[in-house]
């Protein structure tokens, strides 16, 4: 495997392991999104991979090489991974083009015209950053990273700090980057909707522990536990027979006449269609309905047993070792 993890375990002191005997493997040019609460020890994951923190025990292998581990510790600056933060730290003194080559070793200028093109600075280079929208901020920022040909780029919560309306313009089009540098590449998000759009596989954190790494379609139809088929979207409950069962609202459908319904207790616009809430068997509920639906109405609706998701009584709600 181009990148593996091994065992690795990080702790500031006894009584605080923020990432516990993680163990996982990406292959070259894929994109992996971590995801998780606040806390999680995914941005603290980030640093040991740069080399900005040190592992207390486990391995790190890149591109064949042992970085991290086994008395081995290669220095954050000879690491060949590029870092991009959320907060676009550009020298503001510098205009794109100083920025993208401060400090770039001579071998790495024939990759500047090819890298131009490629992220779309070529009218951008001879502004500064204060002159640019935070959208061009960060394709300047992933410039500087992939023109030194990392074996690895790490992404910590980039779209974050980007406006609403022009978010998916800019995920996609440094998506489209990625891709088309090949350059394996680990994202940092609390999106789960970018997570599920452009990751080649997710993997779900929490407590410093994985609850689980597969693709986003196995993911979301096919959740190891309770937290994970919580954290990748709404997601309704209900008991048959003392046993507890999931089904997400798009599964669900609206008709005439069923011996299911429930009253509606809120009407949400959300563009193409409409999300009511209310109460199915003592849960809260969603269902997607292509119409508004007046508060108070009762709505019948039909799913198939496909469409569950069950947990037998053995599984946890997450992970905790």
């Amino acid at each position: 495997m181009y990148l593996e993890i091994k065992n690795l375990v990080k702790s500031y002191n006894s009584s605080q392991t923020v990432i516990n005997n993680l163990s996982f493997s990406v292959e070259k040019g894929q994109l992996i999104s971590f995801v998780g609460e606040s806390g999680s020890g995914k941005s603290t994951f980030l640093k040991c991979l740069a080399g900005l923190e040190k592992i207390n025990s486990g391995i790190i292998s890149l591109n064949g090489k042992l970085i991290d581990g086994k008395d081995v510790f290669v220095r954050p600056q000879t690491r060949k991974i590029g870092y991009v933060f959320q907060d676009y730290p550009l020298f503001p003194h510098l205009n794109i083009r100083e920025n993208i080559c401060f400090n770039l070793d001579n071998e790495y200028n024939k990759n500047f015209s090819k890298i131009i093109e490629l992220t779309n600075l070529n009218n951008l280079l001879e502004r500064y950053p204060h002159e640019i929208s935070g959208g061009e901020q960060q394709r300047a920022c992933i410039a500087r990273s992939i023109i030194r040909e990392p074996d690895l780029l790490l992404l910590d919560e980039p779209f974050s700090n980007l406006d609403a309306n022009i978010k998916f313009s800019i995920r996609d089009e440094i998506c489209r980057i990625i891709r088309e540098s090949n350059i394996t590449t680990i994202l940092v998000t609390h999106d789960i909707k970018d997570a599920l759009n452009i990751s080649d596989k997710i993997l779900i954190f929490k407590a410093g522990i994985v609850q689980q790494f597969s693709s986003p379609e196995t993911m979301y139809c096919e959740p190891a536990n309770c937290y994970c088929a919580e954290i990748l979207g709404d997601i309704n409950k209900f008991q048959i027979d003392d046993k507890t069962y999931y089904i997400r609202p798009e599964n669900i459908k609206i008709v005439d006449n069923s011996a299911n319904s429930m009253y509606v207790e809120k009407c949400f616009f959300q563009g193409k269609e409409y999300k009511l809430i209310g109460r199915f068997k003592e849960n809260i509920w969603s269902i997607i309905s292509q119409k508004p639906v007046k508060v108070n109405s009762e709505v019948f609706f039909e799913y198939s047993k496909q469409d569950l998701i069950f947990f037998d009584k053995n599984c946890s709600t997450f992970f905790t070792s």
